[in-house]
């Protein structure tokens, strides 16, 4: 795929994550859920696997961009942990609102590249998700290690939470089913 035909994509899915990341915003601030899961890494996920880790890298690249720009203009108790631009913040901030969510681009890729099954839509969407989880909720620890008090357990009990699994499902599940369709439409 040349570079022009790229934009196509990359434009189609960078919007689907800013309509998702604002419907969620509504829908889990508005309801009384028990759980907040992000979905907005979905579309990193199946973008990498229909279009290659380069896709998945710059979506997930724009991800980390859309979770900056949130954390410095609507300010929280945690913005400083993704935003260099808020009190607390530095360029710590900066690497974990970014990195782990270019690996989310990558890493279901190269997990669906292996599978090539049905299988392998479920694990690639369990990874992409997971990747996200344990590289954000890492960097805070090793980065950040006063948010957990330099306790290992606690930052365990983090990752295993009920919206970790939650996510974790719901990626593998979408990807399952989204995968497959628009493989279809693209080609």
């Amino acid at each position: 795929m040349n570079k022009r035909s790229n934009i196509a994509p990359i434009a189609i899915f960078f919007a689907s994550m800013i309509v998702i990341h604002l419907l969620s915003s509504i829908v889990f601030n508005v309801l009384p859920f028990p759980i907040k899961p992000t979905i907005v890494h979905i579309p990193v996920i199946i973008a990498s696997i229909i279009y290659g880790p380069r896709i998945g890298a710059i979506l997930g690249f724009l991800m980390g961009m859309i979770s900056l720009t949130v954390n410095t203009i609507t300010i929280l108790p945690t913005s400083y942990l993704f935003s260099p631009f808020v009190p607390n913040g530095n360029l710590a901030s900066l690497a974990i609102a970014i990195i782990p969510r270019i690996l989310i681009g990558l890493t279901p890729y190269f997990v669906y590249k292996l599978l090539r099954n049905k299988a392998g839509l479920i694990f690639a969407g369990a990874l992409g998700s997971l990747t996200n989880t344990v590289f954000v909720l890492g960097g805070i620890f090793f980065l950040f290690g006063n948010v957990f008090d330099g306790n290992i357990q606690k930052l365990l009990a983090t990752v295993i939470s009920t919206n970790s699994i939650a996510e974790l499902i719901i990626s593998a599940i979408l990807t399952l089913v989204i995968v497959p369709r628009l493989e279809k439409i693209k080609k």
